[in-house]
């Protein structure tokens, strides 16, 4: 466990992944595992988890700022219109992954987040369902012990994909997941797992 010193000397313990970059720790700190019940940001983070498959989530971290602006700030109304012209503009924007099956699938994927929202109200609400509308709090100590998927993981990833969602596999889904605050799984000496756990 990666341990850090504030001003006034008192150790804050973080999980391990976190440390070594300012974005990475300010993303552990403020963001990771913050149960999200908005949709606008459950759909930033769906083009962003697809957009990381096979990378790293560094890479994707620093280009957030470049996904902001190239898809008109996460607006899946706007996403979901996205033609053949914005497509090639994507994939000549060195701001963001530039490859084309993922471009295509978050521009259908926007599409098919209106549907559910057309059909639960909010992608909230359908999302949460597969978790019981409450997070599910682990209690790992080491990072060996956190999964790549669940069984929850697993069913939200196959309904996704029974609904036409493209680059949303389990561990895809998991990542998310924990990203939203569906999952807690700060490690039980990390300062945010008590503090989530409470939320």
């Amino acid at each position: 466990m990666a341990d850090l010193l504030q001003s006034d000397e008192t150790p804050v313990h973080r999980c391990p992944w976190s440390i070594g970059s300012a974005l990475y720790q300010a993303y552990h700190d403020d963001e990771w595992g913050v149960p999200v019940h908005d949709d606008h940001k459950q759909f930033e983070f769906l083009i962003l988890e697809g957009a990381q498959a096979g990378l790293s989530w560094s890479t994707i971290l620093n280009k957030r700022e470049g996904y902001r602006a190239a898809y008109d700030n996460f607006d899946p109304v706007k996403v979901a219109a996205y033609d053949e012209a914005k497509v090639t503009e994507l994939l000549n924007n060195a701001g963001i992954v530039r490859n084309r099956l993922k471009i295509r699938a978050s521009i259908s994927n926007a599409q098919h987040f209106l549907e559910i929202q057309q059909e639960f109200g909010t992608f909230d609400h359908y999302i949460w369902g597969f978790v019981n509308h409450k997070t599910i709090v682990n209690r790992f100590r080491e990072m060996s012990e956190v999964p790549a998927t669940s069984a929850e993981s697993d069913a939200l990833s196959k309904d996704l994909k029974r609904r036409g969602f493209k680059f949303v596999g389990s561990t895809i889904i998991y990542a998310h997941m924990q990203a939203a605050g569906m999952i807690n799984d700060h490690l039980t000496s990390c300062f945010c797992h008590a503090r989530l756990a409470e939320v």
